[in-house]
């Protein structure tokens, strides 16, 4: 299930692989969210080879039903979501450069491999993505409902944290994956207002730095719950727009 590594340019992609490996695993310890961590296990992840994708595909299918697409680039919404109501999620090939070892301003394979494929694993946040998938897709191209969709995936599986045991703790792949993003969130001026599915899809997205604020769920089961919310206030919105 591991990539083999000769050429120099494959050095050089482990070599990285394994300092955010070692990094990340010190950081999050009691940060994660238990799903992280059980996914993380439950793989076998190991700092001492990159996953081959293909294979750890297979493996996230067994689990799950969901299939893991290998991708040149990070998509645009539109393909992005596609995928994800096909139960598909794309995992970018190339790895950060070294320069953007502490934050990369986009997806890169470690953010991919390390962020968001052990949380697929949790069946709430895997079926919560579909449903994201679903809705954004059904949505005609340039509906307010699509940036709403997008921001609301943004707070979530890039960037949220729920709390667990009186602990506030980090499930969203953007952070599990970024050093400077894990510093900058639990620095206590950082504001970490308390989910809310009407402040968060009107809340704009900023991807190239860090976030102004990170919403927290208050527990773990709504996520889930707020899919049906979310359906709620589509099919309230399409029939005033009809």
């Amino acid at each position: 299930m591991f990539a083999k590594t000769t050429a120099p340019a494959a050095n050089q992609d482990l070599l990285i692989w394994k300092m955010l490996f070692d990094r990340q695993t010190a950081l999050l310890h009691r940060r994660a969210a238990p799903a992280f961590s059980q996914g993380l296990a439950r793989l076998g992840l190991r700092r001492e080879a990159i996953p081959d994708i293909r294979e750890l595909s297979e493996v996230v299918y067994e689990e799950t039903g969901w299939q893991l697409a290998p991708v040149g680039r990070p998509f645009d919404p539109p393909a992005f979501f596609a995928l994800l109501a096909e139960r598909r999620f794309p995992i970018v090939t190339r790895i950060r450069p070294m320069h953007a070892f502490d934050f990369s301003p986009e997806p890169d394979l470690f953010h991919d491999l390390f962020g968001h494929v052990p949380m697929l694993l949790d069946a709430g946040l895997a079926n919560f993505l579909h449903e994201l998938g679903r809705a954004y897709v059904a949505q005609p191209e340039g509906s307010p409902a699509r940036e709403q969709l997008w921001a609301l995936y943004f707070f979530t599986a890039e960037f949220g944290m729920v709390q667990h045991e009186g602990r506030p703790m980090l499930y969203g792949a953007g952070l599990l994956s970024s050093a400077g993003e894990i510093h900058h969130c639990v620095n206590e001026y950082t504001p970490r207002p308390a989910f809310d599915l009407a402040s968060v899809l009107r809340t704009p997205v900023t991807g190239a730095r860090f976030q102004n604020q990170y919403f927290m769920l208050p527990a773990w089961e709504l996520l889930t719950e707020c899919v049906a919310e979310l359906a709620g206030l589509l099919s309230a919105a399409w029939s005033l727009a009809a």
